[in-house]
């Protein structure tokens, strides 16, 4: 006998259980990053291999697009690719990454290029592609419900980072000022999506494992920055190598 169902409510509560174990809040590296215990080339060794992630969000969301069949969910989900490529009216979220990279002093031809990103990153990050090509849409969607969690994140980096080094200025944070209102939106939409649509206790079970992939996703990558910048400090060969300890 297949087991019950969970109730919308229910499967709301274990997605943000799952948020409070696993999303990347927990990591000790960004421990590190918001109480100002890293030097200058270790958070810009973050930043670059943050631009891999982000600028690979359009092209995961453009994969999830081109697998949708209603013009009205499309209409709604391309907004996301215009939040991250920006328009000809606005500036996009890729955009204003690039302002914290350029603030950071890293040639901003070198960070479009990903030289020097990990390679434990760049494989995270092709994994999130290819999970959200390869799996059913719903649990696509359900991927992107690390949204739920990320305003606490943002809040906490904009406080940290201003906090506690000088040479990071307000305006090179505007990526995460302006994610603490498109993440609200894009998480509540995913959440009413999948309470939705997810019926039965098998498609619940796959949510709920979406979700904990993608905060696997964004764990590994922070696993990766630990261990070749912090602790043992193995920079693996081609990667960014820091210039300074200042």
């Amino acid at each position: 006998m297949s087991p019950a169902p969970l109730t919308p409510e229910a499967l709301e509560e274990a997605l943000r259980t799952i948020g409070r174990e696993r999303y990347h809040d927990r990591h000790p590296f960004h421990a590190l990053l918001h109480g100002g215990k890293l030097e200058r080339g270790q958070v810009q060794a973050w930043a670059l291999n943050r631009y891999c992630y982000q600028a690979h969000i359009p092209i995961k969301d453009g994969v999830l697009l081109a697998r949708m069949t209603d013009p009205a969910l499309r209409r709604i989900w391309r907004v996301r690719i215009e939040d991250h490529d920006g328009t000809q009216e606005r500036e996009g979220g890729i955009a204003r990454w690039l302002k914290l990279t350029d603030g950071l002093g890293l040639p901003r031809d070198e960070v479009i290029a990903m030289k020097g990103v990990l390679p434990a990153t760049r494989f995270a990050v092709e994994a999130y592609v290819h999970f959200v090509g390869e799996r059913p849409l719903l649990e696509g969607i359900a991927s992107s419900l690390t949204e739920l969690f990320a305003p606490k994140i943002h809040r906490e980096r904009i406080a940290g980072m201003l906090e506690h080094y000088d040479f990071i200025e307000d305006a090179t944070l505007s990526y995460f000022r302006k994610r603490l209102d498109q993440a609200t939106r894009d998480a509540d939409f995913a959440l009413d999506y999948v309470k939705r649509e997810a019926r039965t206790a098998d498609a619940q079970h796959r949510v709920l494992g979406a979700l904990t992939f993608k905060c696997d996703v964004l764990w590994a990558q922070l696993d990766a920055l630990m261990h070749a910048y912090v602790a043992p400090g193995q920079i693996p060969p081609g990667a960014f190598q820091p210039k300074d300890a200042s």
